[in-house]
């Protein structure tokens, strides 16, 4: 069986095909004990398999997903397609990413991780444009931007993708400005963390759930036991609705990050083949208007303790940039 839910990237990219669920590979090197080659590449693989014809997955990689902010997770593609090999190859002139992907994966979309403070995203943008010419990849993406900032990046050159972190226990004003405003320019929005880094699956009761090592255990709303207890109760309720639809929180959360627009492409990570699959397929549960207002009603009245990482604020992280 091959997952029915589609749909494309925005601006340059608008004629690709992807899942409507995405592949986050941060947790398999970002971690003490890095995921296995052949675990992850049967998780990889899965996912990839699980696509109709013509349509490609996205997976989201990065040159710092590793503890010691170095290019393990590039590397780790890199074998991947050195195993499963692509039709198109990366060019040898791509700087740092094509030195890890070795050539053996062609860069489609690049962005930057946060909006550089010291240069403006005009001239960032404009800068990206004229590596797009030059031919050493595709196409454009923007990360952890404000709505304003979307806007005038793709002013300058169309941006086929924005990545901020969209889920129940995230949805910011400027959360939901990006949404709007992404919807408004055809930018695909690549959602990543729609579970809550985990958080919203209900697997952890207590801080110390999480193993040792895990960069979870750095994030505020993991870290600090009052936070944690008092989010619980936001995790009970997602259940409830969940239970209720007869479906798993996790297909439920996925599916309703997935319904907030055409081109809203939740991106759970996963180290296992199955879940992988079982992410993938979780974009073809119907969630009813009845299922979205219950979630946007537990939202809208439940105050979450503790920000998105470190506790010190959007700027100490470069949020909303």
């Amino acid at each position: 069986m091959t997952v029915q839910s589609v749909t494309t990237l925005g601006g340059t990219a608008s004629h690709i095909k992807v899942g409507k669920v995405a592949h986050g590979l941060l947790l398999m090197t970002w971690t003490t004990s890095p995921t296995p080659d052949e675990v992850a590449f049967e998780a990889i693989k899965a996912g990839i398999d699980s696509m109709p014809p013509g349509v490609k997955m996205l997976l989201n990689s990065s040159e710092f997903y590793s503890p010691e902010f170095g290019p393990a997770s590039l590397e780790l593609l890199s074998r991947f397609y050195e195993k499963y090999p692509d039709e198109e190859n990366l060019r040898r002139s791509v700087t740092d990413i094509n030195a890890a992907l070795r050539g053996k994966k062609r860069l489609d979309l690049f962005e930057c991780a946060r909006i550089d403070p010291n240069f403006t995203v005009e001239q960032t943008i404009g800068a990206l444009a004229g590596l797009v010419k030059e031919g050493l990849f595709d196409h454009i993406g923007m990360s952890e931007c404000s709505a304003a900032t979307l806007r005038r990046g793709h002013a300058v050159h169309p941006v086929a993708a924005v990545e901020i972190e969209v889920n129940a226990w995230s949805m910011e004003p400027e959360t939901q400005s990006v949404l709007k405003t992404a919807e408004e320019l055809g930018v695909a929005v690549m959602a990543y963390a729609p579970l809550g880094r985990g958080f919203l699956t209900g697997q952890f009761k207590k801080p110390d759930d999480i193993p040792e090592g895990d960069m979870r255990r750095n994030f505020i709303r993991f870290r600090n036991p009052e936070y944690f207890q008092h989010n619980l109760t936001l995790v009970d309720k997602l259940t409830e609705i969940a239970e209720k639809k007869g479906v798993t929180p996790t297909r439920l959360c996925i599916a309703w990050v997935a319904s907030l627009g055409e081109k809203v492409i939740p991106m759970p990570g996963s180290r296992n083949a199955k879940r992988t699959i079982k992410n993938a397929y979780s974009a073809d549960t119907k969630v009813t208007k009845e299922d979205s207002d219950a979630i946007w009603q537990i939202i809208n009245n439940y105050e979450v303790k503790g920000d998105r990482y470190f506790g010190v604020g959007p700027q100490a992280v470069h949020l909303w940039g």
